[in-house]
């Protein structure tokens, strides 16, 4: 199929309208034409925010746009967070934003100039009536798209709506910053977003937005929309100064997200909402939809053919548009679970607001607004020039140098349980590479407890004298670290390959019976392992006792219980893996019965001094097993057991979960555990940088971060984040040995990358 003579595009959107202008542009003979079903002056919400980068992409793809879209934007750079009557403002962040009736009314001059056929007041006929008249069919109608709809099968949809109730309205007057706004009512929390977007006249964009059950228990179900915008106006009246809010055609909506597996189905092809959506907290749809328009202009023109241009646009766009989602996904959900961050002290809620997505980050908002985020630094206990991450935490007697933690990770090099030279020079490299706390993988409390045959134990005198050698080396050789053992024990996920020759698959032969708390095998290959009794519990309770015991003679500074990942003690929690009629399953208290067992045993003979933590799966990431309100419960009945800090994994619980995985995408359930129960909590999850893991520290959303896959990486991870960040302090002391290697050596320069699609004239 040759370059596309006859586009049609169905929606006159931003997205829609700028894809028809450039596809014109790039071939001034096409026929290009444009359904929209509502009249020219229709529009709905009020302003629309570009960022500096969309803007840029303009400039070089059609000038005559950027040039009058600059002649109309507001611009500012401060942000006002006003909570609980104290405002604090962040400056240095850079916004653009104009009316979108004006974006649409530049849209329209544009395409007419260009020869784009505009069909107002006018339904487009179907994508699959349209897609055998025309070369090409660019299906920019909306997130309601029924393009998408009448081939669901084709595109693979999947819809998810959620849990809070907006709307959109305006105010005839400029706020002077971008402003967030609490209301703590009655009826429970309210949040406004409100922005300028028009200099002539001076307007601003307000959006009001509430959880479901806020909205339902105000009254706002009964109210038409004079009676809302009359009622969001006097709840705001603070903001707004006492001046009235307006609406257009408002009605309150529950977001919702828009995923497709594919983007295109023969010569047609979806984008702007239709193909992705964003939460409008991150300001995302319109510029989202802008760039899909660029980036499908530049591939129909670099390819050979409509198939291919289409397969490279998807594959140009969608990692881009994952990583928005994500983010835009991020600040949904803090927004969703607000109430469990209003207790914060406010300059600390504000930054925590502003670094909701991780977009905006401690690193990048330091040279925004030094001042703003030296202040938080300030309340958060750094002394000058030190990170947050080098801040000193106290568990019990065991303070810890730094917020770094080596995250227990399973070696499988043991032999018959005893830890080797590999296990002394690993956690050995990781204690001299600065973290505060190293920790080991789980180290089983039987033979029939391990996982693999190279699992680590503490069930013989033998291994405890080979672990004395590890913990040693570590007090000796790196002093100020501290070492952690992880205890735990298999349960049904026993008896595998070791994890290079199969994770999670059965030895072919030399397998040991399996102990679970019902008789549910972990994959449908796997053993089935028997339902414990009376006597069988007891049994393993004092085997985990023992092994503490050895662990204290083995010099560990802190001792975890391991009740994450599917193993016993996690199976015992999670109602999809136990199945029990006694007392030890049913409802969640029953549940947690045996591990608090466990846990109270072990506690009693681990020194009253030194600190125990327990890991959980804070959800199965699967329907019908553990959530995250059930994770708050469980950590607060090990907090009020005597644990001294939860450790929040997710998952591995059950074969067919559906994780859903991102950067630090197990933060969220960390931070609503900590935030509701005062809890210390350790994170875990895709904390890949020095940056996330000062950011996740001073938002309040964790007291420590496990880091793994990047201790794998550079053993010196710590060491060097202090390198990198210019920190020679106590929080990162480097051997003497290697002090000559303390200071970050110079790179090679790197280019920036050239405009994405540049046109002339």
């Amino acid at each position: 199929m040759a370059a596309p003579h006859r586009i049609a595009v169905i929606g006159g959107g931003p997205g829609g309208l700028y894809a028809a202008a450039l596809l014109k542009r790039l071939d001034p003979a096409r026929e290009v034409t444009v359904w929209e079903r509502n009249a020219p002056d229709d529009t709905f919400g009020f302003g629309v925010v570009l960022s500096d980068e969309t803007l840029g992409g303009i400039e070089h793809a059609d000038p005559a746009v950027h040039a009058a879209l600059q002649a109309e934007f507001v611009r500012w750079d401060d942000i006002d967070i006003v909570h609980r009557d104290r405002r604090h403002t962040s400056g240095g962040h850079g916004f653009a934003a104009l009316g979108r009736r004006r974006l649409l009314e530049i849209l329209h001059e544009r395409c007419r100039s260009l020869g784009v056929e505009l069909r107002f007041r006018t339904w487009a006929p179907p994508a699959a009536e349209l897609s055998t008249a025309y070369d090409l069919v660019v299906a920019a109608d909306g997130v309601h798209s029924l393009t998408r709809e009448a081939h669901a099968d084709a595109f693979g949809p999947s819809l998810t709506t959620h849990r809070c109730r907006y709307i959109w309205l305006a105010a005839d007057f400029a706020f002077d910053a971008f402003r967030f706004e609490i209301a703590e009512t009655e009826h429970g929390v309210m949040q406004l977003h409100g922005y300028p977007y028009s200099r002539d006249p001076d307007a601003s964009t307000v959006i009001v937005e509430m959880r479901e059950e806020v909205w339902e228990a105000a009254g706002f179900a009964e109210l038409d929309e004079r009676e809302s915008t009359e009622r969001c106006a006097k709840i705001f009246t603070d903001a707004l100064g006492g001046r009235p809010l307006r609406g257009n055609n408002s009605s309150w909506i529950n977001f919702r997200s828009v995923v497709n597996s594919r983007w295109s189905h023969g010569n047609t092809v979806l984008i702007g909402d239709a193909a992705h959506t964003a939460h409008f907290s991150i300001g995302s749809g319109t510029k989202l939809a802008v760039e899909d328009a660029l980036a499908l202009a530049a591939c129909l023109d670099e390819q050979p053919d409509i198939p291919a241009a289409l397969q490279a646009y998807e594959t140009e766009r969608r990692p881009v548009v994952a990583s928005t989602q994500r983010a835009a996904r991020a600040s949904l959900e803090w927004f969703e679970h607000l109430p469990d961050h209003l207790g914060q002290p406010p300059r600390q809620f504000a930054f925590n607001l502003l670094t909701r997505s991780r977009r905006v980050t401690h690193d990048n908002l330091r040279l925004r607004d030094a001042d703003f985020t030296r202040a938080v630094e300030r309340d958060f206990g750094c002394p000058d020039g030190t990170p947050p991450m080098f801040t000193p935490f106290r568990l019990r007697d065991l303070t810890l140098r730094n917020r770094v933690v080596v995250s227990p990770m399973d070696m499988y090099s043991a032999v018959g349980g005893v830890p080797g030279d590999f296990h002394l020079v690993h956690l050995g490299a990781r204690a001299l590479g600065g973290a505060g706390l190293v920790m080991t993988e789980m180290v089983c409390v039987s033979e029939r407890g391990r996982i693999t045959p190279g699992c680590a134990g503490l069930y013989t005198d033998g291994q405890a004298e080979a672990w004395r050698r590890v913990t040693d080396f570590v007090h000796d050789r790196a002093p100020g670290a501290a070492i952690g053992l992880q205890l735990g024990h298999s349960g049904r996920k026993g008896s595998t390959k070791l994890m290079w020759d199969g994770i999670d698959e059965p030895l072919p032969d030399g397998n040991w019976p399996l102990d679970a708390a019902s008789p549910l095998p972990y994959r449908p290959d796997s053993q089935t392992p028997r339902e414990l009794t009376r006597a069988g519990l007891t049994e393993i309770r004092e085997q985990f006792v023992a092994a503490a015991r050895r662990a204290d003679r083995a010099g560990f500074d802190l001792l975890e219980l391991h009740c994450a990942h599917g193993y016993l003690l996690s199976g015992f929690l999670s109602p999809l893996t136990n199945r029990r009629t006694d007392a030890y399953g049913g409802s969640l208290p029953g549940r947690l019965r045996y591990p608090l067992e466990v846990f109270d045993a072990v506690r009693e003979v681990w020194p009253e001094g030194r600190p125990m933590t327990v890991r959980i799966s804070a959800t199965d990431w699967a329907d019908g097993g553990t959530t995250a309100d059930d994770a708050v419960d469980i950590a607060r009945a090990f907090a009020d057991h005597g644990a001294d800090a939860i450790d929040v994994s997710t998952g591995q619980v059950v074969s067919n979960e559906r994780p859903a995985y991102g950067r630090s995408y197990q933060t969220p359930y960390a931070d609503r555990i900590r935030n509701r129960t005062g809890i210390p909590v350790i994170t875990v999850g895709a904390v890949s940088s020095w940056d996330d893991v000062n950011s996740l520290l001073l938002a309040g959303r964790a007291d420590l971060c496990a880091l793994a896959r990047p201790h794998l990486y550079d053993p010196h991870w710590t060491l060097h984040a202090a390198a990198e960040q210019g920190y020679a302090g106590p929080g990162a002391t480097w051997p003497v040995q290697y002090r000559a290697g303390s200071r970050r050596p110079q790179t090679g320069r790197t280019d920036a990358p050239k405009p994405r699609l540049k046109l002339g004239g």
